[in-house]
């Protein structure tokens, strides 16, 4: 019998902790009935961190993902009512993706829908565990280590 990879064994519970994320979140999600995917809705969060309204190709870049999964992903916002395609004014053939009103809405209530599902998750943590978290989760994200003392 092999003894476990300590770097294996990190990596399997950092996946399974994701794992369990989307899950808690998409029944957040689920609960406030906004009929939305959880792609869309990190659509729907990258837009509004936008100071005007970006071309498709920005939004494709800014997800890492084709331009025609964000044309699947803003139809299916545009349907129900959430963002609207509208010309650029500086080249009417370039079209700009912007939130409406019930777009906005829509961003507030997942929003809320997240703060509860992180409430949720890190219920178990005291708050030195939660900000030793979130330091080790800064290093992980930048990949760059943290220097000792």
């Amino acid at each position: 019998m092999t003894t476990p990879d300590p770097d294996s064994l990190l990596a399997e519970q950092l996946l399974r902790l994701t794992r369990r994320v989307h899950r808690i979140q998409k029944r957040h999600l689920e609960h406030r009935e906004l009929g939305i995917t959880p792609a869309q809705s990190r659509l729907l969060r990258t837009l509004a961190h936008w100071g005007s309204p970006p071309r498709m190709a920005d939004l494709a870049e800014r997800l890492e993902v084709v331009p025609r999964a964000v044309t699947t992903l803003v139809d299916g916002l545009e349907a129900s009512g959430k963002v609207r395609r509208v010309p650029d004014p500086a080249n009417r053939r370039v079209i700009r993706i912007e939130l409406t009103d019930e777009g906005r809405s829509a961003l507030r209530e997942l929003r809320a829908a997240r703060r509860s599902a992180a409430e949720e998750i890190l219920a178990p943590l005291t708050e030195d565990q939660r900000e030793a978290l979130g330091d080790l989760l800064d290093t992980l994200i930048d990949g760059t280590p943290v220097q000792s003392c």
